[in-house]
């Protein structure tokens, strides 16, 4: 019995945890946090820091010196000189040969200082790259965040109308009875049921799709159950709008991401031109190598007396003829050296410093600097004209901004004004003193007004938050 109670339970609760999951809504900066951390384009731009990070360990590694080892064995088969006769024979011989060498820059024209400030830079520029595409994608969730609440009180009010209608068609159902009304009028309200069941089931739809996109910048996979806050607020928090677009651009000067890539980009340019104006001077590189060798063939330990032929003439005694003798030695073989006794025996070693001064190249050395120099001039082609942009998008969010604002505002008094005028219809066909034609265009022009309120004021609040991001307050607060 207490086992039986005890599975109820733990289904109790899972089945709990199972509904609250499904009924989570997604706050705003909890949508911009998700994707900050599983968008792919940033996972993708971080790789690129990692890759920044990867260069500046090459950049110092230039600084240390470089060190390697090499070893060989071969075969030589063929025609070989025999070290025991000196003639040459057809034979199979080894060697055995190794060596290490070490060298370092001295002086190098700084491209390996260069080269590592350039490498420093790059990082920064990574960085802020990296916080660029934050921003945006915080920037394209805002947008498909505000795009599905606008759906859902889209569809909310083409819901409410069409619960309007229903009631009406029951109402001249029974005016129709009632001979109040001609029966056209009753077809002209059933006519007006469809279109809003169908604006109904294309709001669904909008909904369904502007949800979609936004689990897709979110990469949630399970987007049908997914569902955001519906709390919205089409008011200016910050005050954004008592700036003057000057005060907006100076601030934005200041923190915009895009002005800071182009800046490091430029000071990047400029360690370019300094790492190929370093190719026209000398190189000094200091260098030590160590070799040695070991042979697996007889070698000669000594010599004897040759038995069969001890002495050979070489030359006569002149006068008396008498030959000249020296004593007949031959070579006594033995096995080649141990190993490691050869290797200590043979070692070799060198060391020094070469200079390098580079005097023609082909011109490749100054068409690099002349390369590096247009490259320069584009980096600060390219900061000017991100000012430029920097401005001209301050001053056209903040005038798009303020015509969201008056274009709001006046689609309340529009709707304030085709409510009342909807009301007043209504009372007049109540009566028979409007044609259903005459009402249904009253009910179009008031859900005309609606739909406007809602654009106008989604409109608004996305302008304000772009114009927020200029002046640097975040869309995610840290």
């Amino acid at each position: 019995m207490k086992n039986n109670n005890y599975i109820s339970l733990v289904f109790i609760v899972l089945f709990s945890l199972s509904i609250q999951a499904q009924s989570k809504k997604w706050t705003l900066e909890e949508c911009v946090k998700y994707a900050i951390q599983n968008n792919i384009s940033i996972k993708q731009t971080e790789l690129d820091s990692k890759t920044a990070d990867i260069d500046k360990k090459g950049a110092i590694g230039n600084f240390i010196p470089s060190f390697n080892a090499n070893a060989s064995h071969s075969w030589n088969v063929g025609l070989n000189q025999d070290i025991t006769t000196g003639l040459l024979r057809n034979q199979t011989t080894q060697f055995t040969s190794a060596g290490a060498s070490v060298g370092v820059d001295i002086y190098k024209g700084l491209q390996n200082q260069n080269t590592l400030r350039r490498a420093n830079l790059s990082i920064v520029a990574a960085k802020y790259q990296l916080l660029k595409m934050q921003e945006d994608v915080a920037l394209n969730v805002a947008n498909a965040f505000l795009q599905v609440l606008f759906n859902k009180e889209n569809l909310k009010v083409q819901q409410e109308q069409l619960s309007i209608n229903e009631k009406q068609l029951i109402r001249s159902e029974e005016l129709v009875r009632a001979g109040s009304v001609p029966r056209g009028d009753l077809l002209d309200i059933k006519a007006t049921v469809a279109l809003d069941n169908q604006k109904v089931i294309a709001a669904d739809n909008a909904l369904l799709i502007s949800k979609l996109s936004l689990s897709q910048l979110l990469q949630l996979k399970d987007f049908e159950n997914f569902d955001i806050t519906d709390e919205t607020s089409a008011k200016d928090e910050n005050n954004i709008l008592s700036q003057t677009p000057t005060d907006i651009y100076d601030k934005a000067k200041e923190s915009k991401t895009e002005l800071k890539i182009a800046k490091t980009n430029l000071e990047i340019a400029e360690k370019n031109v300094a790492i190929a104006k370093g190719a026209f001077q000398p190189v000094l590189r200091g260098f030590y190598n160590l070799s040695t060798r070991v042979s697996y063939a007889d070698r000669v330990s000594g010599y004897e007396t040759n038995v069969n032929n001890p002495t050979s003439v070489i030359g006569f005694v002149e006068g008396t003829n008498q030959n000249v003798l020296q004593p007949n030695f031959s070579p006594v073989l033995s096995k080649s050296a141990p190993f490691f006794n050869q290797f200590n025996d043979n070692k070799g070693q060198s060391f020094g410093a070469q200079l390098s001064i580079p005097i023609f190249n082909g011109f490749s050395t100054r068409n690099n600097v002349e390369r590096s120099k247009v490259n320069l001039e584009k980096s600060k082609i390219a900061l000017e004209q991100q000012s430029l942009d920097l401005q001209r998008n301050v001053y056209t969010a903040f005038t798009d901004a303020k015509g969201a604002l008056n274009a709001y505002e006046s689609s309340l008094v529009a709707l304030e004004a085709r409510q009342e005028a909807y009301n007043y219809a209504k009372e007049k066909y109540a009566v028979g003193m409007m044609n259903s034609f005459d009402f249904n265009q009253s009910q179009t022009l008031l859900s005309n007004a609606q739909s406007e309120v809602l654009r106008t004021k989604y409109d608004y609040i996305f302008k304000i938050k772009i114009l927020e991001f200029y002046f640097g307050i975040p869309i995610l607060k840290n």
